[in-house]
């Protein structure tokens, strides 16, 4: 995008709006300042469209901090298309999986070469901010993407992993935490959720630091993962892009 400020057509301001609610997917709260960084535009073009967004309810800002973040607009706008794919019926057992294992579970769906977050269920204990994945990663360079490709459409330039993958029955990775501070890497590990069709709906993930989601965890939250992913697999509806594509 430009960094001038210059009157924009109508489809053109709606397009920046939408572009300026895409950089809450990654931090829940902005200040104007960053973001206007994140979206590319001058703060002014920023100031303007968030100030628009809080008049629509999409948005809201913080009268302490002045920072923006999603508004209850937008999340009564997404309710519909929670039922829809059946998220509201698979929270209870996201839940329950979290309150047992006391680790955040998540789900993610493919949108085309992506692995996106669409649920998170924290634990009522032992949460940290390990446990939280990125909202959206690529499907070839994280454990919910490799468990949605394994038991999707094959993959041939992953074929030997996509083959181990299927043989456990589960994906897993490890990676540094983002800000560098700890020694500890980061492990991720899901199973994959399959619909009523039998396809792939979907990746049941949960991740927290190695020290702790060690090997014998993995082994003993596995069953429960599987049991859940089940479950929730009665409930959900088919939707999003198809994976690899």
């Amino acid at each position: 995008m430009g960094t001038t400020d210059q009157p924009r057509s109508g489809s053109q301001a709606v397009e920046r709006a939408v572009h300026l609610l895409n950089c809450f997917e990654d931090d829940p709260e902005l200040s104007i300042s960053r973001l206007a960084h994140l979206a590319g535009v001058p703060v002014s073009t920023a100031h303007r469209l968030a100030q628009a967004l809080v008049r629509g309810r999409l948005l809201e800002q913080d009268p302490v901090t002045d920072r923006y973040r999603v508004g209850h607009g937008l999340a009564a706008l997404a309710r519909p298309a929670m039922s829809r794919l059946g998220l509201e019926s698979a929270a209870p057992h996201m839940y329950a999986l979290a309150a047992g294992i006391k680790i955040t579970a998540t789900l993610s769906v493919a949108d085309c070469d992506d692995a996106v977050t669409v649920f998170e269920a924290r634990p009522p204990v032992l949460f940290c901010e390990h446990q939280l994945p990125r909202p959206r990663r690529p499907l070839r360079a994280s454990a919910t993407g490799r468990a949605l490709l394994a038991f999707g459409p094959v993959d041939s330039g992953l074929r030997t992993d996509l083959d181990a993958v299927r043989r456990k029955g589960f994906a897993a990775e490890e990676f540094e935490f983002e800000d560098g501070a700890d020694t500890d890497p980061i492990r991720s590990i899901a199973v994959p959720v399959f619909g009523r069709d039998r396809q792939v709906w979907g990746a049941l993930g949960v991740q927290a630091r190695s020290a702790r989601l060690d090997e014998a965890l993995v082994r003993e939250i596995l069953p429960a993962m599987h049991g859940i992913a089940t479950r929730i697999g009665s409930v959900v509806q088919n939707g999003g892009c198809p994976t690899g594509r």
